[in-house]
């Protein structure tokens, strides 16, 4: 596998990917419409975009320019009305639902405001419930559930339950649980929306430290500049189109 690294020798916040086959998403030509009520939305217009391996993008722009409607089509969580996406390589359109979704569960994680965690069940049954559901034995699903927790520096909270934790706490569970199964890209719709200053620089510090120790890519939509500063690149949309691509010429913090 080609992976992307930090060489030293690039300007604070440049990425650079080995090779000339580093991406890992590829988009030509993207478009989105919904109808509904006889009305056609164009929400996307014929994007075009590259994100290589390793790389932590952020996506900013006003609302309803289709920045959260691109990752989706992305991930394959919503389909394509024209163009071509693929993800390591891999074509989206065309896949079947069945395979859709065991793609995702295979290469992907999924990080969201609303933190999306399950009441009932503890922090460490929350993490290991996607391994589960994929098939995977219980008590090795346990074990990696707990080794994610681990990685998010919560391996006290295992037992608790979402209620007794602080957004901070249920936003790492919810990293933790993006993260264990050990994808290739993790998803994130406004990881730190619900968050204070303070809780988001501490969220960010996590990311920014996991995708350089990790080497996965994180594609994250946003609409604080504090956040976007912290990846390697920020895009810009408007009306569905990307209107600005460029690298971050500032150090991404903690850690860097």
């Amino acid at each position: 596998m080609i992976v992307g690294k930090r060489t030293g020798l690039e300007e604070p916040g440049e990425f650079v990917a080995d090779g000339v086959d580093g991406l890992m998403i590829e988009a030509a030509g993207v478009q989105k419409v919904f109808e509904a009520g006889g009305l056609r939305v164009r929400a996307l217009r014929g994007v075009d975009l590259g994100i290589r391996r390793g790389e932590m993008v952020a996506i900013m722009g006003p609302s309803g320019c289709g920045k959260t409607t691109l990752l989706n089509v992305l991930s394959g969580l919503d389909e394509l009305t024209g163009g071509e996406v693929r993800v390591d390589g891999e074509p989206i359109r065309g896949m079947s639902d069945r395979r859709r979704t065991r793609f995702r569960a295979e290469k992907m994680g999924f990080i969201f405001q609303s933190y999306n965690l399950i009441p009932v069940l503890s922090a460490i049954e929350n993490v290991e419930l996607p391994l589960l559901v994929a098939g995977k034995k219980p008590k090795k699903a346990r074990r990696w559930a707990l080794d994610a927790l681990e990685m998010v520096g919560l391996p006290e909270q295992a037992d608790k339950r979402p209620a007794e934790m602080s957004g901070g706490q249920q936003q790492r569970v919810t990293v933790a649980r993006s993260l264990v199964n050990n994808p290739a890209i993790v998803w994130a719709d406004e990881p730190t929306g619900a968050l204070d200053s303070e809780t988001s620089k501490g969220i960010m510090d996590l990311l920014v430290r996991l995708n350089r120790e990790q080497r996965q890519t994180f594609v994250l939509v946003t609409h604080d500049a504090a956040v976007a500063a912290r990846a390697h690149r920020t895009i810009l949309m408007r009306d569905g189109n990307i209107t600005s691509d460029e690298p971050n010429g500032s150090p991404r913090g903690e850690g860097e």
